[in-house]
C-alpha cells in the first residue's frame, strides 16, 4: 500500500514538472503576424526564439534562411535577438530578402499605399503593388530608395552646427561629417590591426618576437596614414577615398565579382539613418585575412631564416584596397573564398 502511493506520489511530481515546464514555454512564445512585403495576407507564428521565428516563417514564404531577415512592419526596425523578447504579442512582422535591406523603402512605400487604399485609389494603388513585388521589385526599389532619402536629408552640410540632427547618439568632439566618417574607417581598420596582434598566440617561443616586430612595422606604416581614414571622407582627393564628392559610396560586388550587379549604393552623409545602415556594409578582405593571409604571414616567418619578410606585401593585403572591397551586406559572402597569396613576394632582399 505505502509502495502503490508512494508511485502515485512520483508520477504526480512527474505531471507537475510537466506543467511547469509547459507553461514555462507558454510564458516565452511569442505569436507575431508575418507577411512578406507588398501583401497585406498575415499568417501568426508562434516562436520561442528570433531563429525559430525566422525558421519556420521561411518555410512559410518559402525564403532561404540565409537569405532572410524579419523587421517590424511599423518602421522598419530590423529584429534581433537581443530585441526578440520584447515584442508585443500578435506584432506585425515583415520578412524580407537580404537583397532589399536599405533605409526602409519598402516601408515608407507601404505606409503610401495604406493611404491609397483607404481613399480607394484602387486601380493605382494595385499598380503599385504590382511594381514592388514582381520581378523587377529589387532593382525598382533600389532606384526608389534614393528618391525617398532625398525627402529627409541635407547632403551638403558637414559641420555639426548646419546638421546636428545627423549627429544624434554620437560624441560630442565630433565637429564634422568628414571627420566622424574618417574616424569610423579608422576604426574598423584599428580592429583588424587589433585581430592580427592576437595572432601572435598562436606562434611558437622562437618566432613569436619575430611576429611582433613584424605587425610592429605595419603599425608604424598605418600610423604615418592615420589607419586610412581617408577612405570614408569625402573631402580627401578622388584617389585617396572611396566615396564621390557629395559622399555617395558604391558597392564593389562579392569578393568574386568584378562589381554589384546589384547597384547597391549609400550616402551616409545624407542622414542619421543612412549613417547608421552604412555600419551593416563591409570592409571585405578578398583573400581573408584569418583563414589565409595571417597563417601565411606565419608560415613566412618560420621559414624566413636568412631572408627579410616583406611586410609592406602583407600590410597592403591587410589594410589597403590592394585587397580590401567595400560590399553592401547582402553581396559579403561568408563562404570560404579559395584565394591564397603569392608566395613570390612574402621576402625582400635584405638592406646591406
Amino acid at each position: 500500500m505505502g509502495q502503490n502511493i508512494s508511485c502515485w506520489e512520483q508520477r504526480t511530481e512527474e505531471c507537475n514538472r510537466a506543467e511547469r515546464r509547459g507553461a514555462e514555454l507558454l510564458r516565452d512564445m511569442k505569436t507575431c503576424k508575418v507577411r512578406s512585403p507588398g501583401s497585406s495576407k498575415r499568417y501568426g507564428i508562434a516562436a520561442q526564439n528570433l531563429q525559430q521565428l525566422l525558421e519556420k516563417s521561411c518555410r512559410k514564404f518559402e525564403f532561404e534562411p540565409v537569405d532572410a531577415y524579419i523587421c517590424a512592419a511599423e518602421d522598419g526596425t530590423i529584429i534581433e535577438e537581443a530585441n526578440f523578447a520584447d515584442l508585443k504579442q500578435n506584432t506585425e512582422l515583415v520578412i524580407m530578402r537580404k537583397e532589399s535591406q536599405g533605409v526602409g523603402v519598402t516601408f515608407h512605400l507601404e505606409q503610401l499605399l495604406d493611404q491609397m487604399d483607404e481613399n480607394n485609389n484602387n486601380k493605382l494603388m494595385e499598380a503599385m503593388r504590382g511594381m514592388l513585388t514582381d520581378d523587377m521589385a529589387p532593382k525598382r526599389r533600389k532606384l526608389l530608395q534614393g528618391f525617398i532619402q532625398s525627402l529627409d536629408e541635407n547632403i551638403e552640410a558637414d559641420e555639426c552646427v548646419k546638421d546636428g540632427k545627423w549627429f544624434e547618439g554620437l560624441d560630442e568632439r565630433f565637429k564634422s561629417k568628414s571627420q566622424y566618417m574618417k574616424h569610423n574607417c579608422s576604426c574598423r581598420i584599428r580592429g583588424y590591426l587589433t585581430e592580427v596582434k592576437k595572432y601572435a598566440s598562436k606562434m611558437d617561443t622562437k618566432t613569436h618576437q619575430q611576429f611582433i616586430n613584424t605587425v610592429k612595422e605595419m603599425e608604424n606604416m598605418l600610423r604615418e596614414v592615420k589607419f586610412n581614414g581617408h577612405y570614408f571622407n569625402r573631402r580627401e582627393n578622388q584617389k585617396e577615398r572611396l566615396c564621390d564628392d557629395k559622399g555617395w559610396f558604391q558597392c564593389q560586388g562579392a569578393f568574386d565579382m568584378d562589381s554589384c550587379s546589384s547597384k547597391h549604393s549609400i550616402n551616409p552623409y545624407a542622414n542619421k539613418e543612412s549613417r547608421i545602415v552604412f555600419s551593416t556594409w563591409n570592409l571585405d578582405h578578398r583573400i581573408e585575412k584569418k583563414r589565409t593571409i595571417l597563417p601565411a604571414l606565419a608560415s613566412a616567418i618560420k621559414k624566413c631564416k636568412t631572408r627579410e619578410i616583406n611586410f609592406k606585401y602583407f600590410y597592403s593585403l591587410l589594410f589597403t584596397l590592394d585587397n580590401l572591397k567595400l560590399v553592401q551586406i547582402a553581396c559579403h559572402k561568408k563562404t570560404n573564398h579559395k584565394l591564397s597569396c603569392d608566395r613570390s613576394k612574402f621576402y625582400r632582399k635584405r638592406k646591406r
